[in-house]
């Protein structure tokens, strides 16, 4: 893997220059780490490869996350706060649908985390592997919110008679993954959202963007 830091200007100094310079290191920092273990996996990439793709050493780099397990820990949580942040606004039902799948448009723009997230998915499945139980934490975590949302959906009349909303949630990620996978692959030329919203609309009586804007 070719290493070339990320370079950007830092902030004035004084205290708040310096804190703004911490926080721009640490992003950095989690940028990097997601391109080296989203390229090699966790196992495979090294807090000194992430530290020169940071551009700066791995005394710095623990400075600011003690271990390897912290990094990728900090770099998961970030990427569930873009979640987070993409779907909080949304009452649950058909608006946390919609929002669902506007965050998988949304994430298309950053492919390293689709990338880290597959690799890790797969690694991950090991029960000693650092990031078990995070995974499974966050698959119930996804799953209630869209048991919640599609359970709302269904008693406001927009589910079709017989469609469980559990079986549908866990249908949902089994096909958002493997969805990832062949965009990954850049095979079958598939769109993960619009794969996304036409499984839902197969289980609505009307179409999703329809019901969102009625």
């Amino acid at each position: 893997m070719a290493i070339t830091p990320i370079v950007q200007e830092e902030p004035a100094a004084g205290p708040r220059g310096a804190y703004r310079k911490s926080a721009a290191t640490r992003e950095r920092i989690l940028d990097a780490a997601l391109e080296v273990f989203g390229a090699q996996g966790y196992d495979v990439g090294s807090l000194r490869e992430v530290a020169a793709l940071a551009g700066i050493s791995q005394a710095g780099l623990l400075h600011h996350f003690p271990n390897k397990v912290a990094l990728l820990s900090a770099v998961l949580e970030r990427r569930d706060d873009r979640a987070s942040e993409q779907t909080a606004a949304a009452s649950p039902g058909i608006e946390t649908l919609g929002a669902l799948v506007d965050y998988a448009r949304i994430s298309a723009l950053k492919p390293g985390e689709i990338e880290l997230f597959a690799v890790l998915s797969a690694e991950a499945t090991r029960p000693e592997h650092p990031a078990n139980s995070y995974m499974r934490r966050r698959y119930e975590w996804v799953t209630s919110i869209a048991v919640e949302s599609l359970t709302t959906a269904r008693d406001q009349g927009h589910l079709k008679p017989g469609t469980d909303p559990t079986t549908m949630a866990s249908q949902l990620f089994a096909l958002w993954d493997g969805l990832q996978i062949q965009w990954l692959l850049k095979v079958n030329n598939v769109s993960v959202a619009d794969g996304i919203e036409h499984f839902i609309d197969l289980h609505l009586v009307k179409p999703l963007r329809e019901l969102l804007q009625s």
